[in-house]
């Protein structure tokens, strides 16, 4: 059985592991999609949106508050722009990139030995998107098969670091929070896991860390 190898977290108290997806498995650019939008004339988009900051519009989307159409028309009407729908989209998937074969290869690895869950902020139009490069590249229509449970904002209609994000994955599947540790690369989100008592490690993606070298 696979385990992690980083300290503190290398004993046997730790039982569930709740896992992101962008950055952590998916790798993710958020500059290429300020950039997009940059490319269409929309050129203070990085005032707008970054991994760690982001007006209420895009909060409303990953909770699932607003629908893409009206998330698309508010993207016109607060950029004064008559872009398309279709431009948006490109644009707002941009950052999206690949999932690493070593990655998945990993997680079905580490649910062989620990129940294993996802917690994504992420919307409509981004999951579909990511479910094709998914398809397109290993013939895998979901995430479901490397996870016990899947926990997506716009469906659960809460965010991280919320505390009622985790709170509800660890009350719906009765996990204890000091048994379960959450891996992320966005530190307030970490920080987050951590005021509800749940292990959480930050995965410094531009130290050049990776799931792949946490677990042996």
């Amino acid at each position: 059985m696979v385990k992690p190898i980083f300290t503190p977290f290398a004993h046997n108290s730790i039982k569930n592991i709740i896992f992101d997806l962008g950055g952590v498995i998916l790798n993710i650019d958020y500059h290429l999609t300020i950039n997009a939008f940059k490319a269409l004339g929309l050129h203070s988009f990085d005032s707008l949106f970054t991994q760690a900051n982001q007006i209420g519009l895009f909060d409303k989307l990953d909770k699932g508050l607003i629908t893409p159409q009206e998330f698309r028309d508010e993207i016109r009407r607060i950029t004064s722009s008559n872009i398309t729908d279709s431009q948006i989209d490109k644009a707002w998937n941009a950052m999206l990139l690949d999932f690493p074969p070593s990655r998945l290869e990993l997680l079905g690895r580490v649910k062989d030995g620990y129940r294993t869950f996802l917690l994504s902020n992420t919307n409509a139009i981004h999951i579909e998107d990511y479910n094709r490069i998914l398809y397109n590249t290993f013939g895998v229509k979901n995430l479901s098969v490397f996870f016990e449970r899947e926990y997506y904002s716009h469906l659960i209609h809460m965010r991280k670091p919320d505390a009622e994000a985790f709170e509800l994955i660890l009350n719906e599947n009765k996990l204890k929070p000091e048994e379960t540790l959450f891996i992320d690369d966005t530190l307030q989100h970490v920080e987050g896991a951590r005021k509800v008592g749940i292990q959480a490690y930050h995965l410094d993606i531009p130290a050049g860390q990776s799931i792949d070298n946490l677990f042996t």
